[in-house]
């Protein structure tokens, strides 16, 4: 698992032993990115499920001014610190160790680009898009961008969120949702 370009372009991360953390595949990722190019450089990114931090991590490779990580396993908050520190970050990421609802429920900032990649078939990928909309975390004209199985059905949300295109990788989906003015 790289960086795949920026500032820390060919860096390696260090990744969690065991099923838990299943990280992002190179394919989808570059995907990703592909999908969000334009729209990283001087944002203030949140990486809701961190996991290994590879995401986030990418993000401030390309120039995004933050990027706030959260994760409820300890172990896996020490290895986003780990990478972190690793690709030269500490000074513009924050992790925090905790539960993603709490985090978003008590959080008292705006996001320009919020990543959503949580375990899949757990149902919180959904409680996660609705709360974030709920308590309108992002700012405007802000993507939040969610990665699920391909055949999980992600709900409409209110205005002025849009549910913008699917992005179909073999068995994950990638799913954008705009925040309009």
């Amino acid at each position: 698992m790289r960086v795949i370009t920026g500032t820390a372009r060919g860096r390696k991360l260090k990744e969690l032993q065991g099923r838990e953390t299943r990280p992002t595949t190179d394919k989808v990722k570059e995907s990703l990115f592909n999908i969000i190019q334009f729209d990283i450089e001087g944002r203030k990114v949140l990486d809701l499920f961190g996991g290994t931090g590879q995401l986030g991590i990418e993000c401030l490779s390309r120039g995004a001014a933050s990027c706030t990580f959260v994760d409820l396993r300890k172990e896996a908050a020490a290895l986003i610190r780990d990478n972190v520190a690793l690709c030269g970050f500490t000074d513009r990421a924050k992790v925090i160790q905790g539960d993603y609802l709490s985090f978003l429920t008590s959080c008292r900032e705006k996001f320009d680009l919020i990543l959503l990649d949580p375990p899949y078939a757990s149902g919180l990928l959904e409680k996660a898009l609705e709360t974030a909309a709920g308590i309108d975390i992002l700012s405007e004209n802000g993507i939040m961008v969610c990665e699920s199985a391909a055949e999980t059905v992600l709900p409409t949300l209110s205005e002025p969120y849009r549910k913008g295109k699917d992005y179909r990788y073999g068995k994950i989906k990638l799913t954008v949702y705009r925040r309009d003015v």
